[in-house]
């Protein structure tokens, strides 16, 4: 399915905090560069390829830690647009194991005239 994209990353030193686990801001890095992955995937199958996403809310919730060496599987998705807000998941999975949580709103720009751009409530099914 083309509105889910899937990628593994292997924990290395660079993503480690003090603590020798992989550190905080690094899973919400991950989560912008999921979200912009996705994005060039995707955006030449909408009217929106020349547009941009800004973040506009972030929740992220930690249930387990992740050290060196382990592999983290990464999935995104859009949800249904809520309003001028788009939704999107980031789910960090150690396994089968959920080890971090994350949903994002974003707001689409028009690159033109850097204004929001709303798009329809059912523009995912059209992709």
């Amino acid at each position: 399915m083309k509105l889910v994209h899937i990628k593994e990353i292997v924990v290395s030193d660079e993503h480690l905090d003090q603590n020798n686990h992989v550190n905080n801001v690094q899973y919400v890095h991950w989560v912008e560069e999921m979200a912009k992955e996705h994005w060039d995937i995707l955006k030449n199958s909408t009217p929106y390829s020349d547009d941009f996403w800004v973040l506009s809310d972030h929740h992220i919730q930690y249930k387990k830690q992740v050290f060196k060496g382990e592999i983290l599987t990464l999935k995104t998705y859009p949800e249904k647009p809520e309003g001028i807000r788009q939704p999107r998941k980031v789910e960090f999975y150690r396994g089968e194991e959920l080890v971090v949580d994350s949903r994002t709103l974003w707001i689409l720009m028009d690159s033109q005239n850097l204004k929001i751009r709303r798009v329809p409530e059912d523009w995912l099914e059209k992709i």
